[in-house]
């Protein structure tokens, strides 16, 4: 019969995490995880929390959508500059390229 060997504990770095090694076979035999604390301790005031997360995402959407409505105002003035400019210089000859060279 083989000796059993004895395991040894390893604390993982990342995470936390206990694992028993087995020195023979190198693998691992059992893994832990850590456990995490509770964030919220009370149900109420975790629901509290979700309320105001939503009115929170939807002012920012707002806030993005205005935004990107502005965006679009601004492109098209943009546009309509640049538009006029180029009619307005249509008598100059258009720049010369360096694949036209």
């Amino acid at each position: 019969m083989a000796k059993a060997a004895r395991l040894f504990e390893v604390v993982c770095p990342c995470c936390q995490a206990e694992l028993k090694i087995d020195p023979e076979t190198e693998a691992v035999i059992t893994y832990k995880q850590p456990e995490k604390p509770r964030t919220i301790e009370d149900i109420g005031a975790g629901l509290e929390k979700l309320k105001g997360e939503a009115a929170r995402r939807e002012e920012a959407f707002r806030k993005s959508f205005e935004a990107e409505k502005m965006g679009a105002e601004v492109r098209a003035r943009k546009f309509e500059e640049l538009f006029k400019k180029a009619k307005e210089s249509r008598e100059e000859p258009p720049p010369v390229r360096d694949i036209d060279l």
